[in-house]
């Protein structure tokens, strides 16, 4: 085996050299004599390090407490956050800043314009002729009431073996007309159309009752003769009064009564024929 030109010098300087027999450095003189002798077979392996505590204070921390509190130190980067579809504490306790979207929305029958109170009202004044009539609800021209009696009254024909929608609207709209113009005619303060429409409309209760009645019993007798005359002034009284006081009509009431009367008697035709 030949060596280099640095092998040589630290042949020189340390007055040793390589020992083909032994195959190990040997050093020279006086110097401390040292050997790696890579025949054996412990050589190349993997050699045993001993740790050592560097600072100079003894630590009576346990590995276990260490790691624990190296892992409590290091900021959680996975911990999910609120979510919009999970509801809050504070709007599930009802806190103070809880806020409710359903808190904030009309009921139904506000928003399709349905007031059910309304609707009571007029029907008691329509039923009960002589019970005191509030003059404000003449200002809600409340339109579902007529349209649903309206329905009864074509229903109730229908079962007696009567279609009569056609005529039942056909006549409501010619009767609302006239009314419409003979009351602007009549009154100082005028009435809109929506006004007459809902009177009129919740006024045929009485004849919704009467067609009910012709599904049981036939109208065509002195029996059903009486009844008819008794919707037709019903209808008609009921009519009247509460135009009169929605107008402030004084002693006027006959006058309106009798057009009523009018209209409410071909309604009153239609059920019996």
């Amino acid at each position: 085996m030949s060596y280099g030109w640095e092998q040589q010098q630290q042949q020189d300087q340390y007055g040793g050299g390589w020992d083909s027999s032994t195959g190990a450095w040997s050093g020279g003189g006086d110097q401390t004599s040292f050997s790696y002798d890579m025949g054996t077979t412990d050589f190349g392996q993997e050699q045993q390090f001993q740790s050592f505590e560097y600072s100079g204070a003894p630590s009576h921390t346990s590995p276990a407490q260490t790691s624990t509190t190296y892992t409590t130190q290091q900021p959680n980067f996975f911990t999910p956050g609120p979510s919009i579809m999970t509801p809050s504490s504070s709007a599930e306790t009802g806190g103070v800043g809880s806020y409710s979207v359903e808190d904030e929305e009309p009921p139904l029958l506000e928003e399709l314009g349905i007031n059910p109170d309304t609707i009571m009202q007029k029907t008691l004044t329509v039923l009960n002729p002589l019970r005191r009539t509030d003059p404000t609800i003449l200002n809600d021209t409340d339109l579902a009431g007529p349209l649903v009696f309206c329905l009864l009254f074509g229903s109730f024909l229908l079962f007696s073996g009567k279609a009569q929608f056609g005529y039942i609207y056909g006549i409501g709209l010619l009767g609302c007309a006239s009314m419409y113009g003979l009351l602007n005619a009549m009154s100082l303060s005028g009435v809109s159309l929506g006004v007459v429409v809902s009177v009129l409309g919740y006024c045929l209760l009485p004849m919704v009752a009467l067609a009910g009645v012709n599904i049981l019993l036939s109208l065509q007798g002195v029996m059903g003769m009486v009844l008819t005359a008794a919707a037709i002034l019903w209808c008609s009284v009921s009519a009247s009064k509460l135009f009169v006081t929605g107008l402030t009509m004084d002693h006027q009431q006959p006058l309106v009564a009798y057009p009523c009367a009018l209209l409410y008697a071909v309604f009153a035709l239609i059920t019996i024929f």
